[in-house]
């Protein structure tokens, strides 16, 4: 029985030599190759990776089956970011990219990413058209079209230089070189390698890197920027005597932020002090938009702020539509994902990190100080995420088990359900719980806010509770 390419929040990502095989990659680009042939021509497509391994092979398979389809594909010849990829796309006016990632998955997943037109993520009326016409070459049997490279290669791009440029558009640099403040970036061995670092420095910001060389195993771990992954850079911050320290993920659409005494600040409360920097400095005050498993800090800044509020499902493609409409001033997700007016329809971590490091150089305070002052200023708010992989049958059985409409949750009156995204549940006392189901592995993803943290414990005990029992 053949496995069936799926797109989900982010694209199809698998364990490579499992399913994500050669065979299958020439499926997943001839169907997006299908999907490209309906649009506008000319049909010129990006494609790029990030350093996992045999990207270089994937992409050269991919540019083939483009090529041998009628459609000009354009390599990048070097890893870059996603964000950095999304830009390239609308600088020189392609149809979209395919960009071979697995953002923060496992050394052993790669992926595929595809953008439009418009630099955004592909929205599922698009991805929907992209599995049909999968299906269609599946079931024909067909053998998918192949052509080599012309005399001289396939024609590449540079997406570094314009992509940097836009950078040192949208942040203040010469702030950041003023205030003296010293940083380190970590970038996971990934795609950002060379960017945050490189307009840093020639602003003439001091930064230090760690694991800033290639290595397909980042590590021996997924290379995510989370907290407990960060000891090499506070490491590296205690040396030089940082002020902050900033991570990107495997493919640089991610952030990590470290302060100066070394506390890992979670990407929910990143987001609200950047929306309330913005709408400070910059004056944008055309809306705010977060998913619906990000935390309510956004909802009450937007009404401190008085500015319109959009809620959406988990999947940054919903913020990038309302960024290319400048319905927004910034967009985020609890999974460090932001993007803001003006830039890409894509999440970018290299920009978020840049941004945090304007903000602690222009209010000459640490990030921990200046939360304090969000909290007292709207109240505070202590989100927590946990996840819980399942088996088959729990699986089956969870999904069951959301259709329904819970009255209470460990003795607490459920007073709203949310259908945005999966099961969103507004308790009497205003904190929330929000159940996901995974898209690219079996895993229950459990969303918990409260005003205190005594009590946001308690409801993520009670929220594991639901998923085991």
């Amino acid at each position: 029985m053949k496995k069936v390419i799926r797109f989900g929040t982010s694209g199809w990502r698998a364990i490579v030599a499992d399913e994500f095989t050669v065979a299958n990659i020439r499926l997943a680009v001839a169907g997006i190759a299908a999907f490209v042939k309906t649009q506008p021509e000319p049909h010129r497509v990006l494609v790029g990776r990030d350093p996992r391994f045999l990207g270089e092979s994937f992409v050269d398979v991919a540019a083939r089956v483009l090529a041998g389809t009628g459609v000009t594909p354009i390599i990048i010849p070097e890893a870059a970011p996603t964000p950095a990829i999304a830009y390239a796309v609308r600088e020189l006016n392609t149809s979209g990219a395919i960009n071979f990632t697995a953002s923060h998955n496992p050394p052993e997943y790669n992926g595929i990413k595809f953008s439009t037109h418009d630099g955004a993520p592909a929205l599922p009326d698009v991805t929907r058209q992209i599995e049909t016409a999968i299906v269609a070459l599946q079931t024909s049997g067909a053998a998918i079209p192949q052509a080599n490279p012309p005399e001289g290669g396939f024609e590449t791009a540079d997406v570094k230089p314009t992509f940097l440029k836009r950078l040192a558009e949208l942040v203040d640099l010469k702030a950041i070189a003023k205030s003296g403040i010293k940083v380190v970036y970590d970038p996971f061995w990934g795609a950002g390698r060379g960017y945050s670092s490189d307009l840093l420095r020639e602003a003439g910001v001091t930064v230090e890197t760690v694991h800033d060389y290639r290595d397909v195993l980042f590590g021996g771990h997924a290379p995510e920027p989370s907290g407990e992954l960060l000891d090499d850079a506070r490491a590296k911050m205690k040396e030089i005597g940082a002020a902050l320290g900033i991570a990107t993920d495997g493919d640089a659409d991610r952030f990590g932020i470290v302060d100066a005494d070394g506390t890992f600040i979670q990407p929910n409360y990143i987001i609200a002090l950047l929306f309330d920097y913005l709408v400070e400095t910059r004056g944008w005050r055309n809306g705010v938009a977060k998913s619906v498993a990000t935390t309510n800090l956004i909802n009450a800044l937007a009404d401190y702020h008085k500015v319109p509020l959009y809620e959406t499902p988990v999947g940054f493609k919903y913020i990038g539509e309302l960024i290319n409409q400048d319905k927004i001033a910034i967009g985020g997700e609890e999974s460090a994902g932001l993007t803001i007016r003006g830039h890409v329809p894509e999440k970018d971590g290299v920009l978020a990190g840049l941004l945090v490091a304007e903000m602690v150089a222009n209010r000459g305070k640490s990030l921990g100080e200046q939360l304090k002052e969000l909290f007292a200023k709207v109240g505070s708010f202590y989100p927590i995420r946990s996840n819980f992989r399942l088996t088959p049958a729990g699986m089956a059985a969870f999904t069951e088990k959301l259709k329904a409409d819970p009255t209470e949750l460990s003795g607490r009156k459920v007073v709203s359900v949310v259908r945005t995204d999966g099961l969103k549940l507004i308790l009497a006392d205003g904190s929330w719980v929000c159940y996901r189901l995974s898209g690219t592995e079996p895993v229950v993803r459990a969303y918990t806010e409260a005003r205190s943290e005594l009590d946001s414990e308690v409801l993520s005990a009670a929220a594991k509770e639901f998923v085991l029992q």
